[in-house]
């Protein structure tokens, strides 16, 4: 699930984004260095699927910490780009955060949860 929204944030970020740039207000750099941080969790997550499927709790927690980081980044990058970023830009932004942010503490629970199932089991 998480390969798939980064799979999406990717695209949205590095292809269609850039083509509009002038809608979103998002320098081209930005959008790029930004695409290409879902792309290392996509690489991240399917490296996780190699993985033992009896202990992916630490795999869960790491990518919910590193989402969140994201969802910083990305609103740091929003404010550096004040002066530029249009009121599009900043929903796109604040909806990925919201999306980002949502799935993170998703996969933060469902970490515990396995983490509580392996000790009483």
């Amino acid at each position: 699930m998480d390969a798939l929204g980064a799979a999406i944030s990717a695209i949205l970020l590095g292809v269609v984004l850039v083509k509009l740039e002038s809608v979103f207000g998002i320098p081209v750099n930005t959008l790029y260095f930004l695409a290409a941080l879902p792309v290392l969790f996509i690489i991240y997550d399917l490296s996780c699927l190699t993985q033992s499927k009896n202990n992916l709790s630490p795999f869960l927690k790491v990518i919910a910490v590193v989402n969140i980081m994201y969802c910083c980044l990305s609103i740091g990058m929003a404010v550096y780009h004040l002066k530029t970023i249009t009121i599009f830009g900043y929903l796109y932004i604040l909806i990925e955060v919201i999306i980002t942010f949502t799935l993170a503490v998703f996969e933060y629970k469902v970490a515990n949860k396995l983490t509580e199932n392996q000790i009483n089991h």
